[in-house]
């Protein structure tokens, strides 16, 4: 996948994709009864690590430089 194509998609993935999984699953763990603070806060903390799961390779190297951008050009 191209550099721009994976850089366009973590900007759609990070401002949609995130904020809808964020409402289902604190809808989806709303439906159950409420358990003990640790368990509670174990459960969406690994929440928080699986939707990225996924995505590892979109997101690997977007805070590089494009890596197909030649270099600049350097004027004497």
């Amino acid at each position: 996948m191209r550099y721009r194509t994976r850089r366009i998609l973590s900007l759609v993935i990070l401002l949609i994709g995130l904020p809808l999984y964020i409402v289902v699953a604190v809808t989806v763990v709303g439906l159950f009864e409420r358990p003990h603070v640790l368990l509670e806060l174990a459960v969406y903390v690994g929440l928080g690590v699986l939707w990225a799961l996924p995505f590892r390779s979109v997101f690997r190297g977007i805070g590089r430089p494009d890596p197909d951008r030649p270099p600049p050009r350097v004027d004497d």
